[in-house]
């Protein structure tokens, strides 16, 4: 039966899902693979614990496509994991003691369960795993990465930084989508991050950043980040877009998630006629909204858009005074005070826009199921994968 066993598939995903316990076997299937091919080890992080948790979830969502027999969303992530995973120096060794390991472990984890059946499921399901990743990375012929120098680093709030930098080659992507980036603080630990402009053909590219309470590498980039810094690029991922012939646009930001936005907005200024688009732009407190003097430069050249400042709470805390005064410029709507969600949607549903929503995963959540009871159609909402 193999990948056609659905009771076997389900049987699968139920050992790998972090909902239903399965520390253990991700565990011992790194520890195995590191046993198995001690080159790999060098691969990673010396903490595992978020590795191990993204690992979980991508296998469980794979296998869980497959178990409804849908297989063209898979084999599209795993070709993308395949090209992705260059950056990191996987070799075609790495791909074998991969299978070898993943194998092993789901026979000796499940040995209650383990017969003819699962065996050749588990083989087919592997099997896939692998060769949609290793023949994807083989038939790439473009650079695994890109390296860049810092030349610029703008604190403009206590939390938020703009890092600019100058690629060694130009990075092309389209608006809206985002990289990942290791920098040299935290070698081997890659962030996603948006661009925050359009592609350059000189190599230019902007980040903007904002440093998560209790996260590694998020301070240490708005807290460390110097002119000179050497920071490496992946090849970019998402598909978040605007139709041009979609009809109008809604716009929800939560802090910085204004970038991969902003980087949309710009790429629409090149053309003569746009669909209308409204910009919510959120943060906690009005002084961290950052980019508003960008936003009114591009707003009052161009009649299609609008934008709406909006901050959790209505006045400054005391370490706002050593940052730069920021206050919506006349031609911007009235900065609106509130959680974003409930402002954006006193608005109404917006259902006959298209909806792109970018942030902080529970911001995201949050806006989403507001629009959602709202009337919002889900197939009208576009928004980058959740992760924390």
């Amino acid at each position: 039966m193999g990948l056609d066993d659905r009771d076997a598939l389900r049987t699968l995903r139920d050992a790998v899902d972090p909902a239903l316990g399965s520390d253990d076997l991700i565990r011992r299937f790194y520890t195995r693979w590191f046993a198995i091919d001690t080159s790999v080890r060098d691969l990673f992080p010396p903490d595992m614990t978020a590795q191990r948790s993204a690992f979980a979830q991508a296998m469980t969502w794979v296998l869980g496509e497959l178990v409804d027999q849908r297989a063209e969303a898979p084999v599209a992530f795993l070709a993308q994991l395949g090209r992705d995973h260059r950056k990191y120096g996987v070799t075609q060794r790495h791909y074998d003691s991969l299978r070898d390991a993943l194998l092993t472990t789901f026979r000796t984890q499940l040995i209650d369960a383990w017969d003819d059946r699962l065996e050749q499921t588990a083989h087919d399901a592997v099997a896939l795993f692998v060769g949609v990743m290793r023949g994807a990375a083989d038939a790439e012929q473009g650079p695994p990465y890109c390296d860049g120098t810092v030349i610029e680093h703008i604190r403009p709030a206590r939390d938020v930084s703009m890092i600019r930098l100058q690629l060694d080659h130009p990075l092309y992507y389209h608006p809206g989508q985002y990289v990942t980036v290791q920098v040299p603080q935290w070698p081997r630990r890659w962030r996603y991050l948006s661009p925050s402009i359009p592609a350059d053909r000189d190599g230019k590219i902007e980040f903007h950043v904002r440093s998560v309470p209790g996260g590694m590498v998020s301070p240490a980039i708005v807290g460390e980040t110097r002119p000179g810094d050497r920071w490496r690029m992946s090849n970019p991922h998402g598909g978040m877009h605007v139709d041009r012939d979609g009809g109008d646009v809604l716009m929800v930001a939560g802090s910085t998630g204004l970038a991969p936005l902003r980087a949309l907005i710009m790429d629409l200024t090149r053309k003569a006629v746009n669909p209308r688009v409204h910009l919510f732009f959120g943060t906690r407190f009005p002084c961290e909204l950052y980019d508003l003097h960008t936003l009114w430069q591009i707003v009052s050249q161009n009649p299609w858009l609008s934008v709406t400042p909006v901050s959790e709470f209505n006045t400054d805390p005391p370490w706002a005074a050593d940052f730069p005064l920021v206050s919506p410029p006349r031609g911007l709507h009235v900065r609106q005070t509130g959680l974003l969600p409930d402002v954006v949607t006193r608005y109404g549903g917006w259902g006959d826009r298209q909806i792109l929503i970018c942030g902080g995963p529970e911001m995201v959540e949050a806006t989403k199921a507001a629009l959602l009871a709202k009337g919002a159609p889900a197939e009208r909402i576009q928004h980058d994968p959740l992760t924390g």
